[in-house]
């Protein structure tokens, strides 16, 4: 058996190293051709400037000191709107599942208000709350809060009857019931809809400040684009999109953290 494993792990490895590989090596092309293209000829540099250029704005924009307050205003909007989201939803999620007349409240609001657009309602935040940071992240909260809310509902809806009954005849109060078995066995679906609720957090906060205008990646990118600076447009691009990767890598740690005694943390990750 040890002889086995011996062999067997050697084999894991290379496949994580070539799954990594493969990974990078997508973002290479993506690299190389963006820049070929760019340089080809087929397209103006006012259509897609070079990234070598592309780069070179983004390291002048924080040298500058732009590129910092900018991602970091985005981040604060995104992180705070989603962290009010995040309690919010759960603790409505587990009123829906716990309450009959909380569900027949919400539930239809919920079911209407998932598949909307909620982007349609922020003219209507602009008129009650102004240009500036309350309105912003109320329209991530309002985004944000209902894939949490129906994660939430399925996971406690999902976890099994058997260990509520076991825990109710060991003695467990509701709070106990509540707290130390169905929302840990709810927990793996309520990151899941955390994890759907991040990025969204990020999407809307851009998207609200490309609307309201202001400091911010997003209001960096339409001032950009009303000077006529391409250069500017595509480098707030990449940089939402490294600032987007490294939101959603940390929240996918966070879950392996919190799920370590999950039978996904027991599988073997080169299977």
């Amino acid at each position: 058996m040890a002889g086995i494993d011996e062999l067997e792990r050697p084999g894991g490895r290379l496949r994580a190293i070539g799954r990594s590989t493969t990974g990078l090596l997508s973002v290479v092309l993506l690299i190389v051709g963006w820049e070929w293209f760019a340089r080809s000829g087929y397209v103006t540099p006012f259509m897609l400037p070079p990234l070598s250029e592309v780069l070179l704005r983004i390291w002048n924009d924080a040298v500058a000191g732009d590129l910092f307050l900018n991602a970091g205003l985005t981040l604060y909007r995104a992180l705070v709107g989603f962290l009010i989201a995040a309690a919010g939803g759960v603790l409505l999620g587990a009123a829906m599942s716990r309450s009959a007349i909380a569900r027949w409240f919400f539930d239809p609001i919920v079911s209407v208000g998932f598949p909307m657009p909620k982007i349609a309602f922020l003219p209507i935040v602009i008129l009650w709350l102004g240009f500036y940071d309350v309105s912003k992240i109320a329209m991530v909260v309002f985004d944000a809060i209902f894939p949490v809310v129906t994660a939430t509902v399925a996971g406690i809806q999902g976890v099994e009857r058997e260990l509520i009954w076991s825990a109710r005849n060991m003695g467990a109060r509701d709070r106990e019931l509540m707290w130390q078995i169905v929302l840990p066995a709810a927990l793996p679906q309520i990151l899941t809809g955390l994890q759907v609720a991040l990025p969204l957090s990020l999407i809307v906060a851009v998207v609200a400040e490309m609307m309201m205008g202001g400091f911010g990646l997003g209001g960096a990118m339409i001032t950009s684009s009303r000077f006529a600076d391409s250069r500017g447009v595509f480098a707030g691009i990449v940089e939402i999109a490294v600032v987007g990767y490294c939101v959603v890598k940390a929240m996918a740690l966070v879950r392996r953290r919190l799920l370590l005694w999950h039978q996904e943390a027991l599988e073997p990750s080169t299977a």
